[in-house]
């Protein structure tokens, strides 16, 4: 199988599967965002404070 197929037909279950526009219910697009948010400004965090000899 060539890379180019693979993806092709990946794509097409992907779309097959997505009846509803792909978002589910129960998901906030707000918490989502939030929780990255939130996460990323931890790593942040614990990355400076790691990072005493500057």
């Amino acid at each position: 199988m060539s890379l180019y197929s693979t993806a092709a037909s990946m794509v097409t279950v992907a779309a097959e599967g997505s009846e509803h526009g792909g978002s589910h219910e129960s998901l906030s697009a707000y918490l989502i965002g939030g929780g990255a948010l939130f996460a990323l400004l931890l790593a942040l965090w614990i990355t400076t404070r790691f990072n005493r000899d500057r």
